[in-house]
């Protein structure tokens, strides 16, 4: 369809009957996010404010189909891609969320790590450096004053505030280990996200693929060092039944169901039951109905 096609379409939306207004509505959210533009120059056209709502519901529900597409499609090829996951997540509020932007910030502080790096530091100094450069230098933190805050879900936010929750951090910590090729995992643990360091040596010398975890990282508190005790002892405080997930590698795939079920509580803690339901509905692509 044209541009003047379009143009004629979005103006029926004024039209006085309820059944035409309908069918333009659906016409135009099939469009998608070509028809964006076209959407937003008529808003600024009109001063008529229930024009303008109805203009600015249909660009959310183009805006809101198009990340879950795009979601559902990093779900299907495989989730190998942890960054774009938490992007498609974000572009829910920001929609014109760029990767690279978010690459960007990542990438500066892996530079600075990698440039205090070598072969012969043990596992333990090179995650002192991490947490350093992680925590010190580029001062991110925990948000413990509003842990509850949708905010805390963005990675964009989270970079751009140097606050966030257990899972951001982690997905920040986890993102600047994979530029830095250290093998560094999540572990979904219930209540608090953690991450693992995984020994490829002793992988190799066993000549399996699997890999033992050497020790795990807690995100939420600069990055400070655990044993297998801390987690058997942190899951009888809270009366939890040991599982084997809880000590072993998650996968992208429920790093970002865990982070659309924060955003699930968030948003209803914060008043926006509507917001709430969106995220339910992005968790339909992982769970179904």
């Amino acid at each position: 369809m044209d541009k003047k096609d379009i143009r004629a379409l979005i103006h029926l939306l004024d039209d006085p009957d309820d059944e035409v207004s309908n069918v333009v509505t659906c016409s135009l959210r099939e469009l998608g996010t070509d028809i964006i533009p076209e959407l937003e120059n008529a808003w600024e056209k009109t001063i008529d404010h229930y024009y303008q709502r109805k203009i600015e519901n249909i660009i959310q529900d183009i805006q809101f189909m198009n990340v879950k597409n795009n979601l559902a499609d990093w779900k299907e090829s495989g989730a190998s891609d942890l960054l774009e996951g938490a992007c498609w997540i974000a572009r829910y509020q920001y929609p014109y969320l760029e990767n690279v932007d978010v690459q960007r910030s990542i990438q500066m502080i892996s530079d600075d790590i990698w440039l205090e790096l070598n072969n012969k530091l043990t596992a333990l100094e090179k995650i002192r450096i991490i947490n350093h450069f992680i925590y010190d230098v580029h001062r991110l933190s925990r948000n413990h004053k509003n842990i509850h805050s949708p905010r805390n879900s963005f990675i964009n936010l989270v970079l751009e505030g140097k606050k966030g929750n257990p899972l951001s951090l982690g997905i920040i910590y986890l993102l600047v280990a994979k530029n830095l090729d250290i093998p560094v995992c999540g572990i979904n643990l219930p209540k608090i996200f953690l991450l693992a360091y995984l020994d490829d040596q002793l992988s190799r010398r066993n000549k399996t693929s699997f890999r033992e975890v050497l020790f795990y990282i807690n995100p939420y508190q600069r990055g400070s060092v655990l044993g297998e005790r801390e987690i058997d002892h942190y899951l009888a405080q809270q009366k939890i039944a040991p599982k084997k997930s809880f000590y072993t590698p998650c996968s992208n795939k429920t790093i970002i169901e865990r982070l659309l079920l924060n955003l699930v509580l968030s948003y209803e803690k914060s008043g926006y039951r509507e917001k709430s339901e969106d995220m339910k509905e992005l968790l339909k692509i992982f769970y179904g109905d």
